[in-house]
Parts: structure tokens; sequence; C-alpha cells
């Protein structure tokens, strides 16, 4: 299992389990329910969070923090687009705890996650992102300010594509290049594949 401790910050970054899928859970419904973050109406069960969990190892690395043995958040890359020209290319998703947020551990959590997928030849990392026209008790643009901070650009805005809470949302798409892109560009390493590499070869 991939695992790379933070000391400055006190924070351990750790390879997902399965067995984590309650927590993240814990951590990842009060943005459904409370906020326009996420598009989705309703909270995942826990053998579907599980699932989701399951099925992002098998490609792409899912990792989460801990603080003093808490879980605070968790981030996850997966495929933009399943076509294979697109391989080279990811998107990122991030939560963390809403009473863990302004800690540095979402900076923490892309830090890894970014030096994971450079290993593994992803070279283009996206990130979809909720956007209000105004900012109201449902939606702010910190995201996109976390996204500006660690290299993100706005690559591109689709005007009123989300409903939720009686209200009409943004999406915007930002992006950041991790990796040099090449004419003879090696093919991507799955993240199990990594995981056996560094096994055989620790």
């Amino acid at each position: 299992m991939y695992l790379s401790e933070i000391k400055n910050k006190g924070t351990v970054i750790r390879t997902a389990a399965l067995q984590d899928a309650g927590k993240l859970l814990e951590i990842y419904a009060p943005y459904v329910e409370k906020t326009a973050v996420t598009f989705e109406y309703e909270a995942p069960s826990e053998k579907e969070f599980e699932e989701r969990i399951r099925r992002t190892l098998e490609r792409y690395p899912y990792l989460v923090a801990e603080r003093e043995g808490e879980i605070a958040g968790y981030a996850y890359a997966g495929a933009f687009k399943e076509r294979a020209a697109y391989d080279w290319a990811v998107e990122t998703s991030i939560y963390v705890k809403m009473d863990k947020k302004r800690l540095g551990t979402g900076r923490l959590l892309y830090d890894e996650l970014e030096k994971i997928l450079l290993r593994q030849g992803i070279l283009n990392v996206n990130a979809c992102i909720a956007y209000p026209d105004a900012e109201d008790e449902y939606l702010t643009k910190d995201s996109v300010v976390f996204h500006e901070k660690l290299g993100y650009h706005l690559t591109g805005r689709f005007y009123k594509c989300g409903y939720k809470f009686g209200r009409w949302y943004d999406m915007v798409w930002m992006e950041k290049h991790i990796g040099t892109h090449r004419e003879d560009q090696p093919p991507v390493i799955w993240f199990r594949e990594l995981e056996e590499q560094r096994r055989r070869n620790p």
C-alpha cells in the first residue's frame, strides 16, 4: 500500500481502503445534503461508496489524509474521458471535512496525488467545479480560488447547467499540466500496476 507521512504538518497521506468507505461517506454526505459543491441530490449508500473506491483504485490513486488518527479528507483521480486518446488526462476530486478546512490538508492531498499521477505518466489534471454566479449559502468560489493557488487555470465555463436547491449554478473546468507532452508518449501505468511494481521493487 502506498504510504507517505507528511512530517512537517503531522498528517499521514495513505491509499484509501474499502473499509474507509463509512468514514469517507461521513465527510461527503454533508456536501450532498447542505451544499451545491456536488450536484448529487442524495448521498450514496456505504456499499455504493465502497464500490466507487474499488473502481477508482483499479486505475487511479484514491488517497485519504489522517490528522491525529482521524480521517480529515480525501482526494482521488478518475478518467477524464473513456476513450484511449484521453489516457494521459484525469479528473480530480477532493473533499475535506467541513470542520477541518484551511489547515493545509487539501494542499497535502493534491501534492501527493500529483506525485503519484506523474509516476503513472499522467500529464493533465482537470477539475470540474460547481460555480455560482453570485455566492450564496450553498456555494462559494472557494474551490476555484484553491485550485488557482495550486497552479490550475480556467479553461471553460458552462452556464446554468446544474439545478439544486431551487437555484441554477454554473460549472467550470480548470486544468494543470504536470508532465511533458511528447510525440512518442509512453503508455500510462495504471495504479494497480504501479503498486505491484513497488511491491516487487521496494
